[in-house]
């Protein structure tokens, strides 16, 4: 029987491997058995972080609303102008508000005053 020449799809998936965990240091990027554990590591923390990258957005933009809001002494506070919002049924989402009050103070005073009366 003749010899069976091997190697050629694992190779092709190690170096596919490699190419992914080539920016990792040391053993991360060259020993076959780590690389495998430190891609399953990376994909885990990207999937979690795209979720907590969405939580710590919205605080922000909380944090950016109230800061505005309680400087100028407009309204007693973000939950405030949030319920007065909901109640006059006015759908601008904490991003968009959060803008408004970063580069537009005077906008979001005028929405407030607006919705109080």
């Amino acid at each position: 029987m003749t010899r069976i020449r091997r190697g050629c799809i694992a190779r092709n998936r190690r170096t596919k491997m490699r190419l992914f965990a080539s920016s990792f240091r040391g053993a991360h990027s060259r020993l076959t058995r780590t690389i495998t554990q430190q891609k399953i590591r990376a994909l885990v923390s990207a999937h979690r972080d795209r979720d907590r990258q969405k939580r710590d957005f919205r605080h922000l933009w909380i944090t950016r609303i109230n800061a505005v809001i309680r400087g100028r002494g407009v309204s007693s506070s973000y939950s405030g102008l949030i319920y007065n919002l909901y109640k006059r049924r006015v759908l601008l989402n904490r991003k968009i508000l959060a803008q408004i009050a970063i580069l537009n103070r005077n906008c979001l005073y005028m929405i407030s005053n607006e919705i109080i009366k």
